[in-house]
């Protein structure tokens, strides 16, 4: 072993021993679901916003989701950076108090379009969770057991989708949609001083902050095949689900007429996502990232096509459609450890800017995707279906690309 070898491992052991590796992993859970918050428990209070700002357009409400996805992805590039530079615990922490701030901001909002534009803000506060929470993992673990790692925090994470929209729901029981607003800058405040007190810093080597630096860093990860077409495959399976998130009070009460049994419909597609999550953990270090992904990404597409042509024939019926689209979404929560963790592995040195980029991608091109599709919404679920079949065949050619035409294969050297 070398030195610079055992001096990392003797660092990694150290940051281990300060916090210890399963209260590491729930917080970083907790946080990555920050990002959930923000979303899932907005949800049933969509119509009463609505209302309240008059924004009468069939699918205009769907910009209150994707005004803070836009922020949320656009600033990933500015936090990867500083955070290989600064370390992680200071951007974390400055971005939670972002958050916080924000989210009250927003309970104080006084048009439909000053909503939006601190939804944004509020989105830029959340993105150093996403980034920071993956750039840690990465500091930390690598290979089979960072995806597994990453697949802990993306089922505990999953636990947030399950319980978000049931809260909001209660929320609206006893007030209006800014208390909404409020619980998230108590939730954004709490983390910020559990970070401060308690997480240490993880980052052994830094870089220096200079453009110079910064381009290098980007032009090395879009040039590595691997790690540049998983992250776009990721981004355009993202896409299709973004636009189920855009229609779900659409779809839900529109369509299917749920009323208040939303928030129990949503939570249950939240379960088997969550459930995926543990199946990958369990899995994955016997079959390899490869093969459980892969084997998902052909499932994804192939449940989505019995959807779509369904679809075409005729309304599905509420049970079918459940039956369907929770195991397509079984199939999704599979896919985000891995795809993330191969392409994260061979960039460990750029763990911060690579996540900022990766995030970046996937967050621009899979809300740009989801603001396409959500704005076809037609009453039906034919454009949503549509895009779940066709975005899914579009990351299998980009899987195909970066495995130079192979699948189901065993882990090798990325490149």
């Amino acid at each position: 072993m070398t030195d610079d070898r055992l001096t990392r491992e003797q660092h990694i052991a150290e940051v281990h021993s300060k916090i210890g590796q399963k209260k590491l992993i729930i917080m970083m859970s907790i946080l990555m679901a920050v990002n959930a918050i923000a979303i899932d428990i907005t949800l049933p209070a969509m119509e009463q916003m609505k209302d309240n700002f008059h924004a009468d357009g069939l699918n205009e409400h769907q910009y209150i989701i994707s005004s803070y996805l836009i922020g949320f992805g656009l600033s990933q590039l500015i936090f990867g950076p500083i955070s290989d530079r600064f370390g992680r615990r200071i951007p974390l922490i400055a971005g939670l108090f972002f958050y916080a701030f924000s989210s009250l901001a927003c309970a104080f909002a006084s048009s439909f379009w000053t909503l939006l534009l601190l939804r944004s803000v509020q989105g830029i506060g959340g993105a150093a969770t996403r980034v920071m929470t993956v750039s840690i993992i990465r500091d930390l673990y690598h290979g089979r057991k960072m995806a597994e790692v990453l697949s802990i925090v993306m089922m505990i994470f999953m636990i947030v989708p399950i319980i978000a929209p049931a809260t909001g729901q209660m929320i609206l029981f006893f007030g209006t949609w800014p208390l909404v607003f409020t619980l998230m800058s108590v939730v954004g405040f709490f983390l910020a001083f559990w970070v401060t007190l308690k997480l240490p810093e993880t980052v052994l080597e830094r870089r220096f902050l200079t453009f110079v630096s910064i381009g290098a860093g980007f032009k090395q990860i879009l040039r590595n095949r691997t790690a540049c077409f998983y992250t776009l495959a990721f981004s355009v399976v993202l896409g299709a689900f973004f636009g189920a998130l855009n229609t779900a009070t659409q779809i839900y009460n529109g369509i299917y007429h749920l009323g208040n049994w939303f928030p129990t419909a949503f939570a249950t597609i939240a379960l088997f996502q969550a459930a995926a999550s543990f199946f990958n953990a369990k899995f994955v270090g016997r079959f390899g990232m490869r093969k459980m992904s892969h084997t998902m990404l052909l499932c994804f597409i192939g449940i989505s096509l019995v959807w779509f042509i369904w679809s075409l024939i005729d309304i599905v019926p509420f049970f079918i459609y459940m039956v369907l689209f929770t195991t397509i979404m079984f199939s999704f929560g599979s896919l985000g450890a891995n795809f993330n963790a191969l392409a994260m592995e061979p960039l460990g040195k750029l763990a911060g800017t690579a996540s900022s980029v990766f995030g970046f991608m996937q967050t621009t091109i899979g809300v740009s995707l989801g603001i396409i599709v959500g704005q076809t919404f037609n009453g039906t679920t034919i454009p949503i279906a549509t895009s779940f079949v066709s975005l899914g065949l579009i990351a299998l050619v980009f899987i195909l690309i970066a495995e130079k035409g192979k699948l189901l294969s065993a882990e090798n050297t990325l490149t």
